[in-house]
């Protein structure tokens, strides 16, 4: 279904998550995953909520983009959890993770996915970054609790420390506001959504070739006939 939007282009998902991998393949999309070493994911101190995901979803894709061919089209993507106006990200050990559990126990936090579709071709390269937001809520967690789940899921790969599709998730989510996709690393539908609006868009763009430009001479060749 969703392939046509693309046509004959290539999809680069830049990710090492296999849960980004798993939700991209559940869209029905073809596509390669590619990933890079080193990449900076730091961002600026003044940067706040939905602006420090699509920051750094952004500087993903530009580092990127060089390695991309002109068929391609680039998808990368970050996830962050968002409370006090902090960032929970990914706990080093488990006395961190346990922290982060300790702060989101019978709170309301924020996920936050800021993603970016991109692509290169001769005459320039064009993208365009979007955030998603969903809201977790969390009853309070004992210590028994947050002891068994970092024992028996080691969630060291995890911003905040937990994923929703786990056992923490099961036992200890209360309410969701949102995309629970999102919550995973993925917006899907907002992705299939911004795909149909903008894949065109993007290599237009990139052609040097404005879609008012092609709606103009389409509704020009209707009078014509």
């Amino acid at each position: 279904m969703i392939q046509h939007l693309v046509g004959n282009r290539k999809i680069i998902l830049a990710s090492n998550s296999p849960r980004r991998r798993e939700l991209l393949a559940g869209l029905g999309l073809d596509f390669e995953v590619r990933t890079l070493q080193g990449i900076d994911e730091s961002w600026p101190s003044d940067l706040q909520g939905e602006d420090i995901p699509k920051h750094i979803s952004a500087k993903k894709a530009a580092a990127y983009l060089p390695t991309l061919a002109d068929d391609e089209l680039l998808i990368t993507a970050d996830t962050i959890v968002y409370l006090d106006h902090q960032v929970l990200g990914k706990p080093k050990d488990a006395d961190e993770a346990r922290a982060m559990l300790k702060r989101l126990s019978g709170r309301t936090h924020e996920v936050i996915t800021g993603v970016t579709l991109a692509c290169r071709q001769t005459e320039g390269e064009v993208s365009k970054t979007f955030a998603v937001t969903s809201l977790v809520t969390f009853a309070d967690l004992s210590d028994a609790e947050i002891d068994y789940y970092i024992t028996n899921y080691r969630p060291f790969d995890k911003a905040g420390a937990y994923g929703i599709q786990e056992w923490i998730g099961y036992i200890g989510v209360t309410r969701l506001e949102g995309s629970y996709f999102n919550v995973m690393g993925l917006p899907v539908q907002r992705l299939y959504t911004e795909l149909a609006a903008n894949c065109l868009e993007l290599f237009l763009q990139a052609l040097g070739v404005s879609v008012e430009v092609v709606f103009f001479a389409h509704k020009r060749q209707k009078k014509c006939l």
